[in-house]
């Protein structure tokens, strides 16, 4: 993301209703002038896309933590990296942690970060997304006045911004493709219940009218949509929703060890458009998930709350795209 262009004094000035004078204390943190006078040329700065020339000619002191549940998986990867140019372009240092699978190593992370100058945290799918994790480790650390902002999780009890994928759209959309060709029989495999995520994919996947009996919980890997595939599959299912790319590649790898055709015989749609999947054989259909928009609000967002102005709570929806490619096609 290109830093905006920076606005001149006087045009701040004008637009926030105070003298140049003003603004420049401001802009130099110098004492003498009303809170309410402060936030309101702050806000106009956020609004121009102006940044201080200590801003743009020196980075923070302080780090910004980044949190993923691993770099293994393409779709966390594909995040970390647009968030690690983004907070480049903004003269951030990163820190990232890679938390894994589990809750602990998360929770150390973040404990450990209450020790450290952190300016702010953004943490992608991590232990927000889990139903089965106690949320306070995060709750202690914005208490702690480190400012926080979760993509592809939401907690309503939990004070930062929340910026999602809508699964609801994406299944909607794979379903309508899907029907399309003339499917009828079609399942959805994601991974464990615990995750925001596959809740929100299963409820989503019900509300279209679809029978519990074509839905399955597995894992978010290979295996488990190799898994997922062989329930499907033996119930008769002609086309399988993924929860991610790579349970589609477990799907396909299923269909194939039974001598079933992709598309011919089983249509496959993944989740996330990971890097190669136009390359597979077949090259995938799948949904898209606008990472960089995503990415751009969460550091809009959290360089407000780190200049001290209000943000808003509300989670915020983006629309995927459904890619489509080669892995549907009509039912046979």
């Amino acid at each position: 993301m290109a830093i905006p262009t920076r606005a001149k004094l006087a045009d701040l000035a004008t637009a926030a209703g105070v003298s140049t004078a003003t603004v420049s204390r401001v802009l130099n943190g110098k004492p003498g002038v009303a809170e309410g006078t402060r936030a309101a040329v702050l806000a106009t700065m956020e609004q121009l896309g102006y940044y201080s020339p200590a801003e743009s000619s020196q980075p923070d002191i302080s780090f910004i933590a980044v949190m993923t549940p691993e770099l293994g998986n393409p779709s966390f990867a594909s995040f970390a990296s647009e968030l690690s140019l983004l907070l480049s372009a903004a003269n951030r240092h990163m820190i990232m942690c890679t938390a894994g699978p589990g809750a602990t190593s998360e929770v150390q992370y973040l404990d450990a970060l209450l020790g450290v100058e952190i300016a702010g945290i953004l943490s992608v799918s991590g232990t927000l997304a889990d139903s089965l994790v106690s949320h306070d480790h995060y709750q202690r650390l914005i208490s702690a006045g480190v400012p926080a902002v979760f993509i592809n999780a939401y907690d309503p009890d939990v004070s930062g911004s929340f910026f999602s994928c809508s699964d609801a759209e994406a299944i909607s959309i794979s379903i309508a493709h899907l029907r399309s060709f003339g499917h009828t029989k079609i399942g959805l495999a994601v991974g464990q219940m615990r995750y925001q995520p596959a809740q929100r994919k299963r409820e989503a996947f019900l509300n279209q009218g679809m029978p519990e009996s074509s839905f399955v919980s597995t894992i978010f890997s290979v295996e488990g949509g190799q898994a997922g595939a062989a329930r499907l599959l033996d119930s008769g299912h002609t086309a399988i929703i993924c929860g991610s790319d790579v349970m589609a590649l477990g799907v396909i790898r299923e269909a194939r060890a039974r001598g079933l055709d992709v598309p011919g015989d089983v249509s496959v749609v993944g989740y996330d458009d990971s890097a190669l999947m136009s390359f597979t054989n077949p090259a995938l259909t799948t949904v898209r998930q606008p990472v960089s928009a995503i990415c751009q609000a969460a550091v809009s967002s959290l360089m407000s709350a780190i200049r001290g102005l209000p943000t808003d709570q509300t989670e915020m929806l983006f629309h995927p795209d459904l890619i489509i490619r080669q892995s549907t096609g009509p039912v046979s």
